[in-house]
């Protein structure tokens, strides 16, 4: 508790995001206060009379992640009993088979930031795809290229097209949180809350520690053969900045799945989507067809073939996860029905 709250100042509740829009949401009784930690069982909550540790007995689907806004109970043992609807979500597939239903990773977030590092190199196809789930969740993406002093003075600028292409819509920037290079102005605003993802080793702790201006998160060393390292996140949590804005720092995440319908996919890719309006036909698949200026453009290599590639791949895993989600609905909707008959059948008996 001590990182997330470094001195005896507490943020007023608005301070913090709450406002009348999510009061109106809260049941009569219950105390509002937002989550910045979630533990099993219990999770630390910020009310407006300070941090509370507070019993998690929500089911199961309905629990609290870290940035949601609860409804607690009052007295000495304080429970959660209801999450307010939340503005944005990152929600990423589960790694559960058969399980339809996502993972939320952060709640109620205006800015994602994606952590790339530079070295040993950039993958373009994972802030694609980090992108789409930023894009899917409503708030507003940052991609961050870490370490660019570990990739020499300056990053090449050829290095930094090409992130700037894959990621369209988006602002791009280049940091070395260690010499404290290209962090003015990426600080979130008062108010706002951030979340940093990336994999183990993209510098998302040094990062949120350099916009706190203290060690509020534990870093771990690189291996230099392939620029990864450990975890040193192990659980989610928000923090305070000075400035009055929040940052939530996450686990490395080794698989991304794609949980929504695909808007964000479509606007990772909003530069195919162009030039998919210029096509002959409009079910236009881009794959050898007559008059596809998609082709066209990978052949005059006005779009890259890996982008290409890349758009197919994250398209066809959120048309999967759209029938999942579908099918899921279907079987609750059943289910439901199951039960409405069972019941009107032990009426119906003498």
């Amino acid at each position: 508790m001590a990182s997330a709250f470094p001195s005896a100042f507490l943020p007023s509740l608005e301070a913090l995001g709450y406002d009348e829009s999510f009061a109106a949401h809260l049941e009569p009784g219950l105390v509002p206060g937002r989550v910045v930690r979630v533990d099993r069982g219990a999770c630390l909550v910020l009310t407006g009379e300070g941090p509370r540790q507070a019993g998690n007995r929500l089911p199961e689907g309905e629990r609290p992640c870290v940035g949601d806004w609860a409804g607690l109970t009052s007295g000495r043992d304080p429970v959660v009993r209801q999450i307010l609807p939340r503005r944005t979500a990152i929600v990423r597939a589960s790694a559960s088979p058969g399980v339809s239903a996502g993972q939320v990773l952060a709640a109620n977030v205006d800015v994602v930031y994606i952590a790339e590092p530079a070295v040993p190199e950039i993958d373009l196809g994972r802030i694609e795809r980090l992108l789409a789930l930023a894009w899917e969740s409503g708030a507003r993406p940052v991609v961050v290229i870490t370490k660019a002093d570990l990739a020499g003075t300056v990053l090449p600028e050829s290095v930094m097209d090409e992130v700037v292409r894959a990621a369209p819509g988006a602002e791009v920037v280049a940091i070395s949180a260690v010499a404290r290079t290209g962090l003015d102005g990426l600080s979130p605003a008062a108010g706002e809350t951030a979340v940093v993802l990336g994999r183990s080793g993209a510098g998302k702790s040094t990062l949120v520690n350099a916009l706190a201006r203290r060690e509020a998160m534990e870093t771990g060393e690189v291996r230099a053969s392939d620029g990864r390292g450990r975890h040193t996140t192990v659980h989610r949590e928000l923090l305070l900045l000075p400035g009055g804005g929040m940052i939530i720092d996450t686990p490395g995440l080794r698989s991304i799945g794609l949980q929504a319908d695909g808007e964000g996919v479509s606007r990772t890719f909003a530069d195919v989507a162009d030039l998919a309006e210029a096509c002959r036909s409009t079910d236009c698949a881009h794959d050898g067809e007559p008059g596809c200026a998609v082709a066209e453009a990978v052949a005059d290599g006005t779009l890259p073939e890996r982008r290409l590639a890349s758009w197919r791949k994250l398209q066809r895993e959120a048309e999967w996860a759209a029938s999942r989600t579908d099918a899921r609905l279907r079987a609750e909707r059943e289910n439901r029905w199951k039960a409405i008959h069972k019941q009107m059948r032990g009426h119906s008996r003498p």
